[in-house]
Order: C-alpha cells, then structure tokens, then sequence
C-alpha cells in the first residue's frame, strides 16, 4: 500500500529584470565609448582649428600651391646657378688682376702663381684651342605604343650611362679637352640622370646632348667605333630609333673650367 506524496511548491526562479520604471545602468563596456569619443572630439575639433588657422597664417591670402610648379623650378634654379657661375668667374679675374698689379712683388704670390701657371692645362682653368669631335644623343622620336615586342619606354630616351659611354670613350681615346653642351667638363665631372633630363655640375640639361671634344680627330673616331658600351648604344639605335650623330667640327676653342677642382671624396696619390 503506497501513500501519496503531497506535491512541493518549486520556488519561482529569481530574474534580475528591473522592476517597471526602473533605468538599467550602463556596464562597463559600454559606457567606456562614450567616454572616449567624449575625449576625442574636443581635441580633433581644436587640432583641425589649429591647421586651418596655420594654413590662413601662411597663406596670407595666396595660393599655396601655387609655386609647386616643378618645371618651373628646376629653371629658376638652373638660371641661377648660370649666373652665380658668371659671378665666380669675373670674381676670379678681379682676383688675379689685383694680384699681379697690387703686389707685383710679393716672391710668395709669385711662387703660388707659377704653380698655379703650371697646373692651369691639367686643370682645365684656362681657354684650349684645337680641331674637335662631335656626337650628339637624342631621344627616340616615337611613341611607346609603336615600339616593337620586348621594348619598353626606358628603351627611347638617352640614360646617363648612354653619356658616360661616350665621354668614357673620348677620355680614353686621348681627348685633350671636353664640353658636354655649353659646360667645360674635366676628368672628375659627373653625369647624372634626373627623371627624363641630365644634370650637370649644377645645372640641368634636355635632350639632344652635345657632348665635343678636342684631340686627334681620327683616333677619337677609331675609340668610338670600337667602344662595347657606345655599341650597345648604336644597336638601339637601330632598333628603337635613338639618336645618334657623329662629325667633326674643325679647329674650336673651349672656354676655362670654372667649378671646383677640390677633391672631396678622394685625395690625389703622393
């Protein structure tokens, strides 16, 4: 005989819903945005504030982009260059005329001027006379969408090594003296390239280069002919239409060297 069990009451289970009108407080997690951009706003507010009130400062009114115009520059800056150049070379004629007038007897001076005398050809400080040698290098003159397969645009226009290839072989084929377009250049000038355009000595140049020397016509010739790098030139020449002419000029003269002639990466052998 079994006896009933009397049924027990199951507690109800505890929520921990707010009781109606109550608010929830914020947790953690989401309170700690709004702090931060409570933070941040205010200090990007007064930095754009800051930038524009410099920007106004510096303008004054004016376009700031307005002297951004690189082509521009680099004339500007090639002009001046050309005229500080001109500036040194009346400054060192003044310097020599007031050498030899006001201490003409200076045994000192004197000396240092005939040493000066004498190292004045291997230098390239002084006018040189004689016949000469031309080759001149250009661009390609067609577009890149005309080039045969397996050519790119770097392939139409002359690099630096295209005028060292042929200043090189000139040095090496006993030039007495050269100039690269209107510069006088000795044995220590640099050839440099600068996107599309050379610069030399200070000063930036644009295809065609001009690049004449004087010394044994014939002999140049015959070290231009036979030069590798000069005919890995002429091959694209050939292939691509490179510029490419050779002449001989007759008797010219070269005006002095009138850069720097000190060593400063390099000290000359005792």
């Amino acid at each position: 005989m079994t006896s009933a069990t009397p049924p027990v009451d199951s507690p109800e289970p505890q929520t921990d819903e707010p009781a109606e009108g109550q608010q929830t407080p914020p947790t953690a997690a989401a309170s700690r945005p709004r702090l931060t951009w409570r933070l941040v706003v205010p200090v990007v507010t007064a930095a754009a504030g800051l930038m524009f009130a410099m920007s106004f400062q510096a303008a004054q009114g004016s376009d700031l982009r307005a002297d951004r115009d690189l082509p521009q520059l680099i004339m500007d800056g090639d002009a001046k260059v050309s005229a500080k150049a001109a500036q040194l070379d009346a400054l060192r004629a003044e310097v020599d005329t007031l050498s030899k007038t006001s201490a003409p007897s200076d045994q000192r001076l004197a000396s240092l001027g005939e040493r000066a005398d004498a190292l004045a050809e291997t230098a390239a400080t002084t006018k040189v006379r004689g016949s000469a040698i031309e080759v001149t290098l250009d661009d390609a003159h067609r577009t890149v969408d005309s080039l045969p397969d397996g050519f790119t645009a770097d392939d139409i226009v002359v690099h630096q090594q295209d005028v060292q290839a042929v200043v090189n072989a000139l040095w090496a084929s006993g030039a007495e003296a050269m100039m690269i377009q209107d510069q006088r250049v000795i044995s220590t000038s640099a050839v440099r390239c600068v996107g599309n355009t050379l610069i030399l000595q200070g000063r930036v140049y644009a295809p065609p280069y001009r690049i004449t020397a004087i010394g044994d016509v014939e002999r140049m010739q015959r070290g231009l002919d036979g030069d590798t790098a000069v005919g890995i030139y002429k091959q694209y020449v050939d292939a691509v239409g490179l510029g490419w002419s050779q002449k001989s000029l007759g008797t010219v003269e070269f005006p002095a060297y009138s850069g720097s002639v000190d060593f400063q990466f390099a000290t000359p052998l005792e």
